[in-house]
């Protein structure tokens, strides 16, 4: 059964920088797509990023474009986001998801989740 593990959360300030990771097991890593969604307090679940199953293609939320980068290691089972350039938006539950196909990227779409790994960014 597939496991996702994530990493990384913490308390930040405005501007710094942050990278989440999340571990995979229980299958064939590159048998997945990966993607991150964040819960901010009292909202959806919402897209973050994505990546393709050997890291050909990525795609991001608009609000994290240019600041936030997916990546994955196959060798290591691990996924990463690293966050840049944080805002008190940013604040929310981080969660990883594994799905075996691409898109639409929805949170529907995705079979299997982490418990999820708080980030908040005071101003």
């Amino acid at each position: 059964q597939v496991q996702l593990i994530e990493v990384g959360g913490g308390l930040v300030q405005a501007g710094d920088s942050l990278r989440l990771s999340c571990a995979f097991s229980g299958g064939t890593f590159s048998d997945y797509s990966m993607g991150w969604f964040r819960q901010p307090p009292g909202k959806e679940r919402m897209f973050v990023a994505a990546i393709s199953w050997i890291g050909g293609n990525t795609y991001y939320a608009d609000a994290v474009k240019g600041r936030f980068t997916i990546s994955r290691d196959n060798a290591k089972n691990t996924v990463y986001l690293q966050m840049n350039s944080l805002k008190p938006e940013d604040t929310a539950v981080y969660y990883c998801a594994a799905d075996t196909g691409w898109g639409p990227f929805s949170p529907n779409d995705y079979n299997h989740w982490g418990q999820g790994t708080r980030v908040t960014v005071s101003s």
